[in-house]
């Protein structure tokens, strides 16, 4: 099959479309035609050899892809080939063929073109777990979350918006913030223009909010602290911002706050199914409906992958970057 290879870490140039061995599923696994893929900024981690598949997973790029059912494990149940599917995946997106394990994979309903398939899996099951999962956030309550204008951002500002959940965000540009708030974010903060902490103060009337989904890290930690209400949860998925830092112990015990570090590339088979369960079972009609979907910025085509991760490390973009495989 074609694929996205790596001969070694490297900038944008070191993505080369070529030739691959087809991947052999497993019997607890679905072979995918891949349609389409999109860009993660793990993906342009793992290019540059820091950020390593874990074991047992395809080398190529690629953490979500939509496409064909083309093969069906034999003690897989409930799908067929010719199915639409689409799947969080550990690795192989970039490719014509992926093997999948059963329990990672969603059906694909008609409001969805496989461009926006294949741009939902990874961000909108990172923005679940975290703020619904984890966060444990409900109707009525409210979060905050950095980078609102990237796909996870996106993804978080369309899932609370069906939920009844406040969305706050943070973004860099005029333009970003314009359009978080068209897809539903009730305010838009502007990090270029000096502390967020006091913003979103001003915008609960010193309450707080109940969330603040963090890819930042270190260099947000003091004000993400001073964001959260009573009882609240920051959730740290990203470090760009630094991976060290100084914190208030007294904060977070007074008012009984919690600090957790999520990733979801490296959880269990099992663990990715219990997830995509909840997920469909609590926005899979709103999927269907089309009341929520993926925000898509560019699609490219796959060999044009070096082009694609060129835009997504710029940050000019706003939701996905999608590939499209012939």
């Amino acid at each position: 099959m074609k694929a996205i290879l790596i001969r070694e870490p490297g900038d944008e140039a070191v993505l080369q479309l070529g030739e691959t061995a087809d991947p052999a599923p497993q019997s607890d696994e679905l072979l995918i035609r891949v349609r389409a893929t999109a860009v993660n900024r793990a993906d342009l981690l793992q290019r540059q050899g820091l950020y390593p598949p874990p074991q047992g997973a395809s080398p190529v790029l690629g953490l979500e892809c939509a496409g064909e059912v083309v093969g069906v494990g034999s003690s897989v149940t409930g799908w067929k080939e010719g199915d639409r599917a689409m799947a969080l995946l550990a690795g192989g997106g970039y490719a014509e063929l992926v093997a999948v394990h059963h329990g990672s994979v969603m059906h694909v309903p008609a409001s969805l073109e496989w461009t926006e398939a294949g741009a939902l899996p990874e961000v909108f099951l990172t923005a679940y777990l975290n703020l619904f999962e984890l966060g444990a956030v409900s109707h009525g309550g409210s979060v905050l979350v950095h980078g609102g204008g990237s796909g996870v951002g996106t993804a978080a500002i369309a899932l609370c918006r069906e939920a009844g959940v406040r969305c706050m965000v943070t973004a860099g540009s005029e333009d970003k913030l314009e359009r978080c708030r068209a897809l539903g974010a009730s305010v838009a903060i502007d990090y270029r223009e000096g502390d967020f902490a006091p913003k979103v103060a001003e915008a609960t009337s010193k309450q707080g909010v109940d969330v603040v989904l963090d890819c930042v890290g270190g260099r947000y930690l003091a004000q993400n602290v001073d964001c959260l209400a009573l009882d609240g949860r920051l959730v740290i998925i990203g470090l760009i911002g630094g991976a060290k830092a100084e914190i208030n112990l007294a904060k977070l015990l007074m008012r009984r706050l919690q600090v957790i570090g999520s990733t979801l590339r490296t959880r269990s088979n099992e663990q990715k199914q219990q997830l995509v369960a909840s997920f469909v079972s609590r926005f899979g009609d709103a999927i269907a409906a089309g009341r929520v979907r993926p925000t898509v910025e560019t699609v490219f085509p796959l060999a044009d992958a070096a082009a694609a991760h060129r835009l997504v490390q710029s940050s000019k973009h706003f939701g996905k970057v999608v590939l499209s495989v012939p």
